[in-house]
C-alpha cells in the first residue's frame, strides 16, 4: 500500500480505519496472513494520517497586532501560554 491508495480519503476517515485495523489487530479476530495485510496498510494509514497532520500544522497562523496598530498572520511556532 502506498499513500496514493489514500489520496481520497479525509484524515477522520483515515483515522477511523486505522482505529478499527489496530483493534482488530490487538483482538487476534483475524487470520495471520491477513493480520499482515492489515498491519502493512495501518502503518500505510498512519503515515498518511502523520503527513496530513503535518500539512495542516503548517497552515496554522495566528494574528498579531504590529506596532503600528496593524493585523498581521504568522505562523503558529508554539502555544503560548
Amino acid at each position: 500500500m502506498t499513500l496514493a491508495d489514500f489520496k481520497n480519503l479525509s484524515f477522520e476517515d483515515a483515522l477511523q480505519e486505522l482505529e478499527k485495523l489496530v483493534q482488530d489487530l490487538e483482538g487476534g479476530r483475524i487470520k495471520l496472513d491477513d493480520a499482515v495485510e492489515a498491519y502493512e496498510k495501518a502503518t500505510a494509514l498512519k503515515k498518511f494520517c502523520d503527513e496530513k497532520l503535518k500539512a495542516a500544522q503548517l497552515k496554522v497562523e495566528k494574528l498579531e497586532i504590529d506596532a503600528q496598530g496593524s493585523q498581521v498572520l504568522k505562523p503558529l511556532d508554539k502555544i503560548e501560554e
